[in-house]
């Protein structure tokens, strides 16, 4: 049955709070997982409720190494939100995708290695489906949303998720556009795949704020420069959610990609078998097919 949009927003660097929202209050939420980014800042922007996380808390406190991905999903999930965009700062690693681009993605190369990438594990195994790791329909709007908001948008392309906290090396820069990759970042992944065992569908607007450091005609990346592209980012970022809110009136219809039922056939341990213990830790995320 059809029910109303709720917005999860993960706003990335150089954007921290939300212009425009009504009825504003913040809940520190404490999750299976341990606590989130920040508090939760939930309100209403155009009539439509928006619940807003810091990815690296107000202050950029935290690296993306350091996020607490699963309690910043299953927060959001305990929030009751229906569908999460992401605001993420990223690098060019194309010449045609200049500073201020905004890149709706379609997929991810996840090249972290030091994060938790699942909620399940051992006593409760799943394997999720992830071929298009983004809500198609949500990605459209954003991109719509984006383009009325003033940006320069290209839909489609693919981001390379780095570990960080340093940026790329030349060669390394290199090896990514050797591969037909559009943008590099840092904090995507896990988020996608947590939200897909979440069942929550996922867009993700990529912000360039720079060139990556294969172009040998332009400056190294400067975290100076950077953060001015993020100022002007963030403004139109914060135009682009308002627009999105506007466009999620009236009833929702479930995603056409079925992601509210991601779980459904992706548990592979038997009910008999599984953990009990993890099983009680999976259920603000996955509760619906635990039983």
């Amino acid at each position: 049955m059809a029910g109303g949009w709720k917005l999860g927003v993960l706003g990335g660097s150089g954007l921290y709070a939300m212009p425009g929202l009504q009825d504003v209050r913040e809940t520190q939420v404490e999750t299976p997982w341990g606590l989130p980014s920040d508090s939760l800042i939930e309100g209403v922007l155009d009539g439509l409720p928006v619940v807003f996380l810091p990815r690296h808390g107000r202050g950029h406190k935290l690296s993306p190494t350091d996020l607490n991905y699963r309690a910043n999903i299953c927060a959001l999930k305990m929030a009751g939100v229906t569908d999460i965009v992401s605001l993420s700062a990223c690098g060019s690693l194309k010449e045609s995708l200049d500073p201020g681009t905004f890149v709706v993605v379609d997929q991810f190369v996840d090249r972290t290695f030091a994060r938790a990438k699942t909620f399940f594990g051992p006593g409760c195994v799943a394997h999720v489906q992830m071929a298009d790791p983004v809500c198609g329909r949500l990605a459209g709007m954003a991109a719509q949303a984006a383009r009325a908001a003033g940006a320069k948008v290209v839909e489609g392309g693919t981001y390379l998720v780095m570990e960080g906290p340093q940026f790329s090396t030349r060669a390394e820069s290199a090896l990514y556009r050797s591969w037909g990759l559009d943008v590099i970042g840092m904090t995507n992944m896990p988020e996608a795949k947590l939200a897909r065992e979440a069942e929550l569908p996922y867009a993700t607007v990529a912000m360039v704020t720079d060139y990556d450091c294969w172009r040998e005609d332009h400056a190294d990346v400067d975290v100076a420069d950077i953060l001015r592209v993020l100022q002007d980012n963030a403004r139109t970022a914060q135009d682009t959610v308002r627009h999105l809110a506007a466009a999620m009136q009236g009833a929702r219809e479930p995603s056409p990609q079925g992601i509210e039922h991601a779980l459904d056939v992706a548990i592979i341990t038997p009910p008999e078998a599984r953990d009990a213990g993890l099983v009680e830790k999976l259920r603000p995320v996955a509760g619906r097919v635990l039983g």
